[in-house]
């Protein structure tokens, strides 16, 4: 979680009711506008665009997408979903985080009854949500960071992220797009509100050199779709290191090292990432110069 959502947790909940619900209505009136005047985007023009940036029949692809940012999407989440299917092809995958926290995993896991992965919702937006529901999408089990997958090998990216205490380690699916040189979407988002596949290099160098976990280990329930529930324990991020990252002052570095490109979606700014190429040079920058989303220049 990045800095600003650690404040915004901090916020007496009506106050940031409120907030939210005024800058929905903004947005909503807005695209209310973009539909009356005929400006909308069609599923005809996300393909074009996918299709332009480099997204390929057969690509493994890490999509976060942010939907308000798009614009005014004629058919909705739904049309956004199927654009980023037909760019892949049947040969292809596309997997999006589909958690049903979207706030510190601590205090998550606290309140947690149950992880329900047939029926726990995703938290991370409305393209989210209507891709976890597909009747081909298969979802992880991991309690904090489930991912869902559609694709030929969908449950090869999913089924070994469970009864694991990490969910970023080589067991994931953010490790597995990597290790099949897969491409990240950011759509709408950044790094500093949707940095998931960063946290591969805690989990990929041994006595990383940050307590980004909290020191506690936590029993934690899922429900999975036999309706069986199984009991795990994990770890989850220590707040007080999640305050301190700066993700986005990484984004000059992996542009440097040509493994991230700005590109466009609908009416959102968006990020085209190397998934394998942008863990390698994670790993060579922290083994040469102590670079971390908590030290982004470096600390050599």
């Amino acid at each position: 979680m990045a800095l600003r959502d650690v404040i915004r947790s901090m916020i007496p909940a009506r106050i940031l009711h409120w907030y939210r619900s005024r800058q929905k209505e903004k947005v909503r009136v807005q695209l209310e506008k973009q539909r009356r005047a005929g400006s909308g985007v069609s599923q005809t023009d996300l393909a074009y665009q996918l299709t332009k940036m480099g997204i390929q029949p057969g690509d493994v692809l890490l999509v976060h997408t942010s939907l308000s940012k798009m614009g005014y999407i004629e058919g909705g989440p739904e049309s956004v979903v199927h654009a980023f299917l037909n760019a892949v092809g049947e040969n292809g995958h596309v997997l999006m985080p589909t958690s049903p926290n979207a706030g510190l995993q601590l205090d998550y896991v606290k309140k947690l009854g149950c992880f329900d992965i047939r029926y726990s919702p995703s938290k991370l937006g409305a393209v989210s949500e209507t891709f976890r529901q597909l009747p081909k999408a298969r979802r992880s089990a991991s309690v904090t960071e489930p991912v869902s997958c559609v694709g030929p090998d969908a449950e090869w990216f999913t089924k070994d992220h469970i009864d694991q205490q990490t969910p970023y380690n080589e067991h994931s699916p953010f490790y597995k797009v990597a290790a099949r040189k897969g491409k990240i979407l950011y759509v709408g988002c950044t790094f500093d509100n949707a940095g998931t596949s960063l946290h591969l290099l805690e989990d990929a160098i041994a006595d990383f050199k940050f307590p980004v976990y909290y020191p506690e280990l936590f029993e934690v329930k899922v429900r999975h779709e036999d309706s069986n529930l199984s009991t795990h324990y994990i770890k989850v991020h220590n707040p007080e290191m999640s305050a301190k990252r700066r993700c986005d002052e990484l984004i000059p570095l992996f542009e440097k090292h040509g493994v991230l490109k700005h590109t466009m979606l609908g009416s959102a700014p968006t990020l085209l990432v190397d998934a394998n190429g942008m863990l390698k040079v994670m790993i060579d920058e922290y083994v040469k110069n102590g670079v971390t989303m908590y030290t982004p220049h470096g600390s050599k």
